[in-house]
């Protein structure tokens, strides 16, 4: 072998090829997990991690808790020895590639909390060997590749694009999708140094459809918050709207409807509730957080998060109205709430709207009890409340019945045939029920 195949580039970029190179995933959750799913059907060996000594557990016995995975895909792969799962992170010097797929949450003060990627990353650095490839998939804020990750593992010794290589690929997860998967979601990459890029393209190219490279870590970090602040812009415009019609007397749905038939410079977004899940009512404060660091601040993201959180206060407000039409108030009425989950048909309940329906609907003294086929618990508060079977009995006793999440397996006729008092933040009883109330 030449001199120059022996480099580390080198070697991984030929180990990709021929599928050798052993793949590590630092957390099993949503996007972990299903990443590792695809390295395998790549052909790769893949190794899990995970602090949570139950899911590696579960796991290794070939059980899936993500909705995406199939417990098929993932036992046939536990039977066939080219997945594991462990929570001993000292194994972390055994993969060539280490993919970290950890939390990035934000504090109470709407800081971002990157205490997960700093536990990740020190961990690699106790382990970091010559020839590794670490990638960052977490969603933060731009430079905490370059900032945070960089200056610990070169602390090491070892030099980054030469001895170990770097690289930032933000997921692109959308739980519950049955078009767009991990595979075929077009992947961004962007690495330190171009001969980390050149890494980073190589070990992904089996398991990914596309690839897209850019730049810089700084770039890929901040296409993701780009592309979940175009959300966030846009369904705080929609709500805004939605507050606007009302004040109208016009149905804010069938104006979007009509809009949406130009076929040029209209996008369609609906509103609702307020956001949920992990990305678009978190990733915006990344940007914002970073940018006042530097000084200026980003008024249009910041008024746009500020509508889409009101909006489930604007949705209360409509249960008082349409109570008090009936002369009764929330204090002492039984509000049954249509789906908790952040979006339809999925399990997840990160950020959900509906947590702070329910909230403010017990301050102002109501007795909500909730229906949600694919969640049959939730803990809010400090109580846990369990999902209510969805019967004609329970539509009838309620006083209002408050439609939060629009999942498809809700029988609409039924709810729209026995409620009494019907809200509905989803427009969901005109697309399915021929004559809602």
């Amino acid at each position: 072998m030449s001199a120059k195949a022996q480099q580390p580039a080198d070697l991984l970029v030929a180990k990709a090829a021929d599928r050798t190179a052993l793949i590590g995933v630092v957390g099993l959750g949503y996007v972990g997990l299903p990443l590792a799913l695809e390295f395998v059907r790549a052909g790769y060996r893949v190794v899990g991690f995970d602090v949570k000594s139950a899911t590696v557990e579960a796991l290794n016995q070939g059980r899936s808790h993500i909705q995406d995975v199939p417990v098929q895909s993932l036992a046939a792969a536990v039977r066939a020895g080219t997945f594991a799962a462990t929570s001993d992170l000292s194994r972390l010097k055994e993969p060539d590639v280490i993919s970290i797929c950890v939390p990035t949450p934000l504090s109470k003060t709407k800081d971002p909390d990157v205490s997960y990627v700093l536990a990740a990353t020190n961990s690699v650095k106790q382990t970091l060997r010559r020839g590794q490839l670490v990638v960052l998939e977490s969603t933060t804020y731009p430079g905490t590749t370059r900032e945070l990750m960089l200056p610990a593992l070169e602390s090491t010794g070892l030099k980054v694009g030469k001895d170990f290589f770097l690289a930032f690929s933000p997921e692109r997860v959308d739980p519950g999708n049955p078009a767009w998967n991990t595979r075929n979601t077009p992947k961004v990459v962007g690495g330190i140094t171009p001969e980390c890029l050149r890494v980073a393209v190589a070990i992904y190219q089996p398991a990914i459809e596309r690839l897209v490279a850019v730049s810089s870590t700084e770039a890929a970090e901040l296409v993701k918050i780009l592309e979940n602040t175009f959300r966030s812009v846009n369904i705080g415009l929609v709500n805004e709207m939605a507050i606007v019609c009302d004040k109208l007397g016009v149905n804010v749905w069938e104006v979007i409807d009509a809009a949406a038939t130009k076929p040029f410079g209209f996008m369609k977004f609906t509103p609702g509730p307020g956001l949920g899940g992990h990305c678009i009512p978190i990733d915006p404060h990344y940007l914002a957080w970073k940018m006042r660091a530097l000084n200026y601040k980003t008024r249009f993201i910041e008024i746009a998060g500020e509508v889409n959180a009101e909006m489930p206060e604007f949705w209360v407000g409509k249960v008082a109205d349409r109570l008090n039409d009936q002369s009764k108030a929330i204090r002492g009425s039984r509000i049954l709430v249509l789906g908790v989950a952040y979006k339809k048909d999925v399990e997840d309940v990160r950020e959900s709207p509906a947590l702070d329906v329910i909230r403010l609907l017990r301050q102002r003294g109501g007795t909500v009890e909730y229906h949600d086929p694919h969640v049959p618990a939730l803990d809010e508060d400090g109580v846990t409340l369990r999902s209510v079977p969805l019967t004609a009995a329970a539509l009838q006793a309620a006083d209002c019945v408050l439609i939060v999440t629009d999942h498809a397996a809700v029988d609409y006729a039924t709810v729209a045939r026995h409620a009494r008092i019907l809200v509905d933040t989803r427009n969901v009883l005109a697309r399915t029920v021929k004559d809602p109330p």
